[in-house]
């Protein structure tokens, strides 16, 4: 779809490098909302899609990290797609510490910047280690995860 403002306010924004989320007063119950956080976050549907295409389920595991690892990173000629696609393979990363370390947590940040808080209380900026394999190929996601899943 061709939206001519669209085109200019990006150009004086620049690309949208993360991810912010906010909860709204009275949440309810801190096990649901911590459910539906850690829900929304593992969407990742455009990382999901660009695996798809490649033949590639995003199963949530270690060995899918890896397998993404080794994606043909068509993707870094698109300068639209690049910085939300970091988004992606951080959140993607987050959801498999998640679900696979002990203790790790989804947290919110006041700036509303998700990060993952392990056991130790160490916090691991998921995002940030996303746009930097999505543009770079370094450090790879499953080498990042083996580091975490260490401590």
């Amino acid at each position: 779809m061709d939206i001519p403002f669209l085109g200019k306010w990006r150009k004086r924004q620049g690309p949208a490098f993360g991810v912010a989320v906010f909860s709204e007063a009275g949440e309810g119950r801190a096990g649901e909302g911590r459910a539906g956080l850690a829900e929304l976050l593992s969407e990742c549907e455009l990382l999901r899609s660009q695996a798809s295409e490649a033949g590639l389920r995003l199963d949530d595991s270690a060995a899918s990290l890896e397998a993404l690892d080794q994606l043909l990173p068509r993707w870094r000629d698109d300068a639209e797609t690049l910085p939300w696609l970091g988004n992606d393979a951080g959140l993607y990363l987050g959801s498999v510490v998640i679900r696979t370390v002990p203790g790790a947590g989804w947290e919110i940040r006041p700036t509303g910047q998700p990060v993952v808080r392990l056991a130790s209380g160490r916090e691991i900026d998921v995002v940030t280690a996303g746009h930097e394999w999505a543009t770079g190929g370094v450090p790879e996601l499953s080498q990042l995860y083996a580091e975490i899943a260490e401590t």
